[in-house]
């Protein structure tokens, strides 16, 4: 991951000068700035007319309420995505009547069913290594009947969701959380968190290729970001490459190899983060203790423990 880049040193602020920082008061004739239209539009709107539900807790002191569709996935009941496919099948109820919108404000999940059965709030976050092997597709089921990882893992697992996905001849780590808000998170490119592979691929290939990843690269329209790459060794015209990267778009080590020239016949991710496969046995899970997983989640950008 790119270091930040240090901005340079401040120009100092002459004091007294008009219209300056600091100087407190403005140079005459002149107006103060205006904030963009659509952000005072927005801060005159929420400050003016608040929603009910958060002004009804705001004047009582509680918590401010958030999307039921942000609560559902936060109590492990599926993807954000998911649980607005449920609404629109009439699963999920509050108070006995079907909810009509995922942008429904709740303060708690209390008289929430889904398909009847009434959600429990959201126990605290939990996280799992898994050592995906080839062959199991990265989903819940498959149309087709293909096996998933959910015929892999174990049965006395709570309800897991998969941050990311692996291909199906993908192997290597899959973390897994109960926490649906947490796999969004960690699935934004803003978050930027690392994931590096070794792809065994035959072809020919040099280091100072691989080092010009370094800079992006657009393949047919889709620009990929930074990429570290390095050549481990070769066996014959096979070569074993690491590659780490942060944005993790759909096949993206395969089509940049590809591209190079490379055909990849195997694939596995060796961390997430500062998540490592290690020794973990294919087809083995492993939960990460909770001290280790708040330390992570506060360093998160705009992360919360």
């Amino acid at each position: 991951m790119e270091p930040p880049k240090k901005s340079g040193p401040r120009r100092p602020v002459r004091p007294g000068a008009p219209g300056k920082p600091g100087d407190g008061r403005a140079r005459a004739g002149s107006r103060p700035p205006r904030p963009a239209p659509g952000k005072a539009k927005a801060a005159a709107s929420h400050s003016a007319n608040p929603h009910p539900a958060r002004a009804a807790a705001s004047a009582g002191g509680k918590t401010e309420p958030q999307r039921i569709a942000k609560l559902l996935a936060r109590a492990g009941v599926a993807s954000r995505r998911e649980i607005e496919r449920m609404i629109e099948d009439g699963r999920i109820a509050l108070n006995g009547e079907a909810v009509s919108t995922p942008a429904t404000l709740l303060s708690s999940l209390h008289g929430v069913t889904v398909d009847g059965v009434p959600v429990s709030q959201p126990a605290p976050t939990r996280l799992f290594l898994f050592h995906k092997p080839s062959g199991f597709l990265t989903t819940e089921r498959d149309p087709r009947g293909r096996p998933t990882i959910y015929d892999k893992l174990p049965a006395d697992l709570p309800r897991l969701m998969p941050i990311g996905r692996l291909d199906m001849t993908t192997e290597g780590l899959l973390l897994l959380t109960t926490d649906g808000e947490f796999k969004r998170q960690m699935e934004l490119p803003a978050t930027g968190v690392p994931r590096t592979y070794r792809a065994r691929a035959f072809g020919d290939v040099s280091q100072n290729q691989l080092e010009d990843l370094f800079d992006g690269i657009e393949i047919d329209g889709i620009r990929y970001g930074q990429i570290e790459a390095n050549l481990e060794r070769r066996t014959g015209r096979n070569q074993w490459i690491e590659m780490t990267l942060t944005e993790g778009k759909n096949r993206e080590v395969r089509r940049v190899l590809e591209h190079l020239g490379l055909q990849v016949n195997r694939l596995i991710r060796t961390s997430y983060g500062p998540f490592h496969l290690g020794e973990l046995a294919s087809g083995a899970v492993e939960e990460v203790r909770q001290h280790d997983l708040i330390i992570f989640r506060k360093g998160l950008k705009g992360g919360k423990a």
